[in-house]
């Protein structure tokens, strides 16, 4: 597999840390080997809040994963964004303290129209440095934290406070939502190929976010959506597949769609995704028939990225074209990859994200 995969390339991968001059790494395609030892990914699972919220050590890798559409007072577009990543490095008993087989990684970044600045913290497990709790809510990376808020509801992931620090740039930002998560794939199984790699997946995609952004010293209110995403694994990808393009829409309506294509080494694409209705009913996207094809190409650290895409659903009547905010929107990363906001128009109008792994 392609070694620049990240984030759910996380997902297509191990994370190497740098911890005390230590590196700790299993590369990418260990992932998409057998994860002996580990839980499985098995569909039928009941899930269960807040407990769910939390982490799941038995499994290999997950995420807690959010990004916002952002504008400002005067309608200037920004993006921001959270993650923590959690690996388990090897398989059994959980080790306490600095036995704890656990390893942490945070990335954050703020994006507008001329700036993308990125931060990325790593951390080990058993010490207090990175965890999540699922009750009072409170996931956390150093001074990195998601946090619920009082009257937090475990169904609707809110009201969440989350905040980020880098050297040029920070954000605090308040979450809402008024109706529950969702489940994604098939009530929260997340098929990944056709041979029977999947992981767990829900998104709570009705956030609306108001807060702080501050960059280069320059402080910004701010207004608008956020959707955020939990997947848990040990063997999300098949060895063969080399990357993936992840798309999160908010469109007219207050409809949600994710949709993303995982690549092959023989060109072969498998697509996968779910329309959600505003009252947060989701039906999966049928592979066929459906398409997401790239349009223009950004050229970044002699790489070649499709930074505009046509993406078609034909049986739901959406035919759009994506722009992004900032073309240059590298996650220049221990794992480095393409995160940022987008725009699209055509049949539907709106606003979203996009993530691309392994160029």
């Amino acid at each position: 597999m392609n070694a620049r995969l990240t984030r759910r390339a996380f997902a297509g991968g191990a994370m190497a840390l740098a911890l005390g001059g230590k590196t700790f790494a299993q590369g990418f395609a260990g992932l998409g080997e057998t994860a002996d030892g580990f839980a499985a990914v098995t569909p039928g699972r009941t899930f269960a809040f807040p407990a769910d919220h939390g982490p799941h050590p038995e499994f290999r890798i997950e995420w807690w994963y959010v990004t916002a559409n952002l504008s400002d007072a005067g309608g200037a577009m920004y993006g921001a964004q959270w993650t923590l990543f959690r690996q388990a490095m090897k398989a059994g008993p959980q080790g306490e303290g600095w036995a704890s087989q656990q390893v942490w990684m945070g990335h954050a970044a703020v994006t507008s129209a001329t700036v993308h600045r990125v931060g990325e913290t790593l951390a080990r497990g058993g010490i207090g440095q990175a965890n999540v709790e699922a009750a009072p809510f409170h996931a956390w990376i150093d001074a990195w934290e998601m946090r619920g808020l009082d009257g937090f509801d475990a169904q609707t992931v809110a009201p969440l406070e989350l905040k980020a620090a880098a050297a040029d740039f920070s954000y605090a930002l308040r979450l809402e939502a008024g109706r529950p998560l969702m489940l994604q794939g098939d009530h929260g199984y997340s098929r990944k190929s056709d041979r029977g790699q999947a992981s767990y997946y829900y998104s709570q995609p009705f956030f609306t976010a108001s807060g702080r952004l501050v960059i280069d010293g320059k402080p910004i209110e701010v207004t608008g959506h956020a959707w955020m995403d939990r997947e848990w694994s040990s063997q999300p990808l098949a060895s063969d597949q080399t990357g993936w393009d992840w798309f999160s829409l908010h469109l007219p309506g207050d409809e949600k769609l994710m949709l993303y294509r995982l690549r092959q080494k023989d060109g072969r694409e498998n697509l996968f995704g779910n329309w959600i209705t505003p009252d947060g009913r989701s039906a999966e996207i049928a592979a066929s028939g459906n398409s997401i094809t790239p349009l223009a190409t950004t050229e970044i650290d002699d790489r070649k990225l499709p930074t505009s895409w046509r993406v078609s659903l034909p049986a739901r009547g959406l035919a759009i074209e994506t722009t992004p905010l900032n073309p240059k929107s590298w996650m220049g990363t221990g794992f480095p990859y393409w995160e940022g906001p987008i725009r699209f128009a055509g049949s539907h109008a709106g606003i979203g994200y996009l993530e691309m792994i392994g160029y």
